[in-house]
């Protein structure tokens, strides 16, 4: 038998799950996400990637209904699944580093939500702030929890946005995404091609990706951003499995492409 991701209604889904995507629509407003850009944005931590890899050893995603291991196995699971399929070597790479915002939780706070105990703030499928919240979010009888939801500001469907202004200008629910997003944007020596930028920034907008919300926000560009993520999605969700992998033992073949694309030095996060 075929096995079902993202079935939040499954009886046997973890009740956390869904109380985490209560927190996430409770307080991820328009005014918080702002705050945490303006806390965690600071490119002052400097950081190997094979140790940030690591420390997704320690990690275990409380917003996932399908697997419970450590994030790190996620990760190489996507990665070997697209180099089993011959796809570019900047496209493993992505694969294998397209959680790795999730680091965040090592200077994180309970208070942000950014933290191995309280992650609302940090995983789980993305959302736009400053505009009316779809239906297509998991769990939409949350939506009425969000406070912006009773602003006139942000509570329209367009509410702070113009019409077809574009993906990239729009604010999205802080998470691991924008997060390695900007880290990678800020990397002098970041070479990853604009597809897999995309495809980091956006792989856990699902409402829009999956669920075909916030049309009159998008313009002709996102139509290619589309095409990429949904390539990108069948690597990221359909390839997680209780098969695990030592990651000192794919180091060898996944170090050189990422020095290729990010250079021998540090990260700055």
């Amino acid at each position: 038998m075929e096995k079902v991701f993202r079935n939040y209604n499954n009886i046997d889904v973890n009740a956390a799950v869904r109380d985490h995507y209560r927190k996430m629509r409770e307080r991820q407003t328009y005014e918080y996400v702002q705050e945490m850009q303006r806390k965690y944005l600071t490119f002052n931590k400097p950081m190997d990637l094979w140790d940030a890899m690591k420390h997704l050893n320690d990690l275990i995603d409380v917003s996932d209904p399908d697997l419970d291991l450590p994030n790190v196995q996620h990760l190489i699971q996507s990665a070997e699944a697209i180099r089993m399929d011959n796809r570019p070597d900047w496209m493993q790479l992505v694969g294998l580093i397209h959680d790795l915002g999730k680091v965040m939780f090592l200077w994180g706070s309970d208070e942000d939500g950014t933290s191995q105990n309280e992650q609302w703030g940090m995983v789980g499928d993305v959302f736009v702030v400053g505009c009316a919240l779809p239906a297509s979010c998991v769990y939409p009888e949350f939506n009425q929890l969000n406070p912006d939801m009773k602003d006139s500001r942000y509570n329209s469907e367009l509410g702070i946005y113009k019409k077809h202004c574009g993906l990239d200008n729009l604010t999205l629910a802080w998470g691991h995404d924008e997060y390695l997003f900007q880290v990678l944007q800020h990397h002098k020596g970041n070479l990853i091609p604009e597809a897999g930028m995309a495809m980091i920034r956006y792989h856990s907008f699902y409402p829009w990706h999956s669920g075909g919300s916030y049309t009159p926000l998008l313009c002709e560009k996102d139509i290619e951003y589309l095409d990429w993520i949904k390539d990108f999605n069948k690597y990221d969700l359909y390839t997680k499995s209780n098969k695990t992998y030592d990651l000192d033992e794919i180091k060898d073949y996944y170090l050189p492409i990422a020095q290729k694309y990010l250079g021998k030095g540090p990260i700055y996060w």
